[in-house]
């Protein structure tokens, strides 16, 4: 009578990294009746890299790359699922030269308008501030990873009318 070994496997996947939790997956012998059987376990560390991930570590790679002055400040952009922000940040002296959002009653009020016009309006209010301190280039255009939605091209449209923006 041939003994039959079936190995035990265990999947585990890397919890520091992305905060998951250890899963483990062992298999049963095929014949449990054996009496002589030799369990072994693999181990197989699997390590995911999902899209937003890899978008957050190319971010901060580039803002060490990147550093705004008062002269040529950052421009920083968040876009969230319904809003958008905007700041110009002077990364030497750390000190926000300009703030805007989508959220901002001066902006959105005055006439009522739809998200997509405010962040528009948002880029429009840029541009002043980027006069009113004489501002003529930015160091970087960060949009920390995120994709060019809606919100984000009608909120480059000034910027780039303006030169800001590489073409």
């Amino acid at each position: 009578m041939a003994l039959l070994t079936v190995p035990s496997l265990q999947f585990k996947t890397s919890g520091v990294l992305f905060q998951t939790r250890f899963k483990s997956f062992t298999s049963l012998p095929l014949n449990q009746r054996s009496k002589n059987l030799s369990l072994k376990t693999l181990v197989v560390e699997a390590r995911a890299n999902t899209r937003n991930e890899s978008a957050k570590v190319r971010n901060r790679r580039l803002q060490k790359k990147f550093n705004g002055t008062a002269a040529k400040p950052r421009l920083s952009v968040f876009c969230s699922t319904k809003q958008l922000y905007a700041m110009l940040v002077d990364d030497q002296n750390k000190k926000c030269l300009f703030y805007g959002s989508t959220l901002q009653k001066s902006i959105r009020n005055t006439p009522p308008c739809s998200t997509i016009e405010a962040a528009q309006r948002v880029g429009e209010e840029l541009v002043k501030a980027c006069i009113d301190l004489k501002i003529n280039e930015v160091s970087s255009y960060d949009r920390n990873g995120f994709h060019k939605d809606a919100k984000v091209q009608a909120f480059e449209i000034p910027i780039s009318q303006h030169g800001f923006l590489p073409n």
